[in-house]
């Protein structure tokens, strides 16, 4: 075998390695996003998927146990209960009435169990009606025409 078809053997390899690699990392780390409304209206299998659900936490809804927070998401007039058993810690931002994201699966017991959270708080990184954004400095009138 000459120089040439061993290097373009070695190639060959090398490509078939990274392309099986990405595709088998891709379907693994596959969610789909739902809201609680669709979650609660999706029936078999599909809702033991891999899923990422968001909707607002319910007021008064926190509860930690040992290592489990329990809480509800709300979307309207649908509700989900979700237990967090993950190991990072919740973010700060998690409180009553924020914008939760929560990865997992539903489980047979129709709790929904996440590995991994996410909080916003939209009044935090909002400005208030009729306020500048913090940092900007308000422009006079007699300079904003010229």
């Amino acid at each position: 075998m000459n120089k040439y078809a061993k290097f373009a053997a070695l190639i060959a390899v090398v490509v078939g390695t990274l392309i099986w690699l990405a595709t088998a990392g891709s379907t693994q780390s596959e969610t789909y996003y739902k809201t609680v409304k669709e979650l609660n209206s999706m029936s078999g299998k599909s809702k033991t998927n891999k899923i990422r659900v968001g909707g607002d936490v319910a007021a008064g809804s926190i509860v930690r146990k040992a290592d489990i927070v329990e809480f509800t998401l709300q979307q309207e007039t649908a509700t989900l209960r979700v237990a967090y058993d993950g190991r990072d810690p919740l973010p700060d931002t998690f409180k009553d009435g924020a914008q939760a994201l929560a990865d997992g699966r539903l489980g047979p017991d129709g709790v929904f169990h996440a590995n991994k959270i996410q909080a916003k708080c939209s009044s935090k990184y909002q400005s208030k009606p009729g306020e500048a954004p913090a940092g900007l400095k308000a422009v006079p009138a007699s300079k904003a025409s010229i």
